[in-house]
């Protein structure tokens, strides 16, 4: 075999070139973020075949096709000869092709199809249909979910119904997931895990195929060992078995994906596996600089049970980690983009240089809007635009509906979302009689009695135009957005169907919807007289963008967990605020580990970082339509004083520059202590301020009445002040009105008068 050019090895620091010439037995590569791991396994490659390897004998697995992809070209690239028998594969097309092959020994088909999610969706829902199960208290992707984590255990249908025995709810879930698989079976068809699954059965009861499989992969290499779950590590461990020469590379600390059934001690447990393995460190960083490294190892140095390393760089220092405090999540995207447009501007670096990274998919609203303001270009990587996302579009729609009847397309999407039984040509025939009578879709609705051929359909048409007209009912009676909001999701049964679920994917919508409440609250707040129509306009607007061309630059938004595998030369990381991240949830965990995935997934942020890095978090931040005071996040804290700066000096916060704002400082150094167990330090140096956006001052709303006074509102009319909350600079006031009952509103925003005694 030949080798592209004699000097392919150069280039290679000491360790790489000891992980490339390591080629018999176990080898665990630990490599560090940004160490060119993708570099050594190709060189690996080709050394191997240098070696006399035959091609035919290696296999290379890869998590994403597109990794795959780029192994391939970089092979072909230094091999002259004999590449092509090389195997690059991502699990599930490895297990695709040996299926093809020998499925047959399970009593399938060789032609077998491969279910996507809705084929699952469709086939769980006729599964209880047959069981007569109530589809409320088994919701669909619930059911989904717990037969994908029973697969990834390879654990059979008889075996959770073994391990569900005495559970009612398991013995149920247990009955399904039979159902599910045998009429699988019967269709001759596998979802995504039985790839997986079906392929380590085909091994574990029929040896001779196992045996013809370990003769052919003589030398396997693995990447992004940390993200394995537990049936792809046993796939690995029956292949490798005979001939032990497995190469897996990963690192322990970018381990961020235990959602999806990722299981860190794969990697963790490596050499307990494997007692004769080799472990090389690639700890020699090539992407970021030398601040930006030690930011992240004083991070990710907080997690216990970690492989210890800690990466270098013989790259420059660079500039110190800037820290930014604002007062509100919006200033805090002001301040962000702000920085973009200036170094655009001044210093111009293409807006592709700049990416914004979030730890949930619902704080990308604001930094959108603000981009839209400032006509900068940007793209969302792993996810729609915020107004564009199915929960976010179905509950405007149903706001457009109660807005404006004549909004057909509108009706056409919301009609039977949640599904209520009025299906798509039950609508046609309404849309008939509309188009005969020159009506709206919506008042052809209200007709329902008089349309030929809806016959049963015709009560459930009618409860969802009773439904319309409630909602209507409570706008016409000044009852606020917000509200309505909330009417529509609880009325709908929109909420409930989410909840039920019980999956992240659930979970990240129900986010969304809470930051969608958040943009109607605050519309309510900073509008004079808010209406529907307005609030409409106003996200029309802003969701209105032209389309970006994808050969312009645009700065790039995205969650850190999509960010993994990529490099920015300017991160921004916002929402540094302890319960947004690290996740309220993981803080409340009964988990060891939540917290620590999560500092985890700090440390891949920071080192998608090339030349700067930007931090920043809210005093104060609306989560779920409530205003919320939470500390800065701990994270931050971890990052050693001489890399990180706000003037210069070290300093972690901005300097209050109004002493009134001392109680609110107080707040946040109480929330701090109960979860750290002592109280954060807001620095104090003589003209602190941000590293970027502006300085912003706090003083208090000066409010002339208190708890039992009478006060006026321009709506809601006369009412008796019952409560008072101090939010640093702002009051939260309850209001008991004598027309429309209890109100809670902002002091700054509710413009309320104190009527005489």
């Amino acid at each position: 075999m030949k080798i592209r050019g004699i000097v392919y090895m150069n280039g290679l620091n000491d360790k790489q070139d000891a992980a490339v010439q390591h080629t018999e037995g176990p080898l665990l590569l630990l490599a560090g973020a940004g160490s060119g791991k993708t570099r050594v396994l190709t060189h690996r490659i080709a050394y191997l075949i240098e070696q006399g390897v035959n091609p035919y004998h290696i296999l290379a697995i890869t998590f994403t096709n597109k990794a795959a992809q780029e192994m391939r070209e970089r092979v072909d690239r230094i091999v002259s000869y004999g590449a092509e028998s090389v195997w690059v594969s991502t699990f599930h097309s490895l297990c695709v092709r040996i299926l093809r092959r020998y499925i047959d020994r399970l009593e399938y088909e060789n032609n077998f199809t491969i279910y996507d999610s809705d084929d699952q969706k469709t086939a769980i829902k006729a599964c209880l249909k047959k069981l007569n199960m109530d589809p409320k208290q088994y919701p669909e992707r619930m059911l989904m979910s717990e037969i994908s984590k029973a697969k990834e255990r390879f654990v059979s249908p008889s075996e959770y119904d073994r391990e569900a025995s005495g559970q009612y709810r398991k013995m149920q879930i247990a009955k399904v997931y039979r159902e599910y698989q045998d009429r699988l079976k019967q269709s001759n068809a596998l979802d995504f895990d039985d790839l997986l699954y079906k392929t380590v059965e085909l091994f574990q009861f029929h040896p001779d195929v196992l045996k013809q499989y370990q003769d052919r992969f003589q030398y396997i290499m693995v990447d992004e060992y940390q993200d394995t779950n537990h049936i792809q590590f046993l796939l690995i461990k029956q292949l490798a078995e005979k001939y032990r020469n497995l190469c897996v590379v990963g690192d322990d600390d970018q381990s961020i994906y235990k959602f999806r059934g990722a299981n860190i001690y794969n990697i963790l447990n490596f050499e307990e596996e494997y007692p004769e393995a080799k472990v090389i460190k690639l700890e020699q960083n090539y992407r970021s600089s030398g601040n930006i490294l030690k930011a992240a190892n004083g991070v990710i140095a907080n997690n216990s049970g970690r492989k210890e390393k800690a990466l270098w760089t013989q790259a420059e220092d660079g500039e110190k980690i800037q820290f930014s405090l604002y007062d509100t999540e919006y200033m805090e995207a002001e301040g962000v983009v702000r920085e973009i447009a200036r170094q655009h501007r001044e210093e111009n670096r293409p807006y592709n240089d700049f990416a914004i990274l979030y730890r949930t998919n619902a704080q990308s609203r604001i930094f959108e809007e603000k981009l839209l303001m400032h006509n900068i270009p940007y793209k969302i990587i792993g996810g729609l635009n915020f107004y564009g996302r199915k929960e976010v579009k179905d509950i405007i729609c149903y706001l457009k509906v109660i807005d404006n009847g004549w909004d057909s397309i509108a009706v056409r999407r919301i009609v039977n979302v949640p599904k209520r039984g009025i299906g798509v040509a039950s609508v046609d025939k309404i849309q008939a009689y509309a188009d005969t009578y020159e009506m709206s879709l919506l008042d052809a609705m209200y007709e329902a009695s008089n349309i030929p051929g809806l016959n049963r359909c015709v009560a459930k048409v009618e409860a969802f135009t009773e439904l319309i007209s409630d909602l209507r009912d409570m706008l016409e009676q000044g009852v606020f957005l917000s509200e309505v909001f909330d009417a529509v999701l609880d009325k709908t049964g929109y909420m409930e169907e989410l909840a039920a679920e019980q999956t992240d994917e659930a979970e990240a919508r129900i986010e969304n919807l809470a930051e969608l409440k958040n943009k109607i609250v605050k519309y309510e707040q900073e509008t004079e007289n808010p209406t529907l129509s307005g609030l409409l306009e106003e996200i029309a607007l802003v969701a209105e963008v032209d389309e970006v061309q994808e050969s312009e630059e645009k700065v790039l938004l995205m969650t850190l967990h999509s960010a993994k595998g990529l490099e920015f030369p300017c991160v921004f990381l916002g929402g540094m605020e302890d319960r947004l991240f690290p996740s309220g949830m993981a803080l409340d965990s009964d988990d060891p580990d939540a917290e620590e995935e999560e500092r985890r997934l700090c440390y891949v942020g920071i080192t998608r970082a090339k030349e700067r890095l930007y931090l920043s978090a809210a005093r104060q931040r609306m989560m779920r339509g409530k205003t919320d005071y939470n500390p800065i996040s701990r994270f931050v804290k971890e990052i050693p004083k001489d890399v990180i700066s706000m003037n210069g000096e070290g300093s972690y916060a901005v300097k209050r520059q109004n002493q009134a704002s001392c109680e609110a400082r107080k707040t946040l150094e109480q929330r701090s202590a109960s979860v750290t167990g002592k109280p954060y330090s807001f620095g104090t140096a003589a003209g602190s301020k941000p590293a970027f956006g502006k300085e912003f001052k706090v003083e208090r709303l000066q409010i002339d009445y208190a708890v039992g006074d009478r006060v006026h509102h321009i709506k809601f009319g006369d009412g008796t002040v019952t409560e008072l909350v101090s939010g640093g600079k702002d009051y939260e006031v309850t209001v008991e009105f004598d027309k429309v009952g209890v109100k809670r509103m902002f002091a700054s925003f509710a413009k309320l008068k104190k009527l005489p005694n």
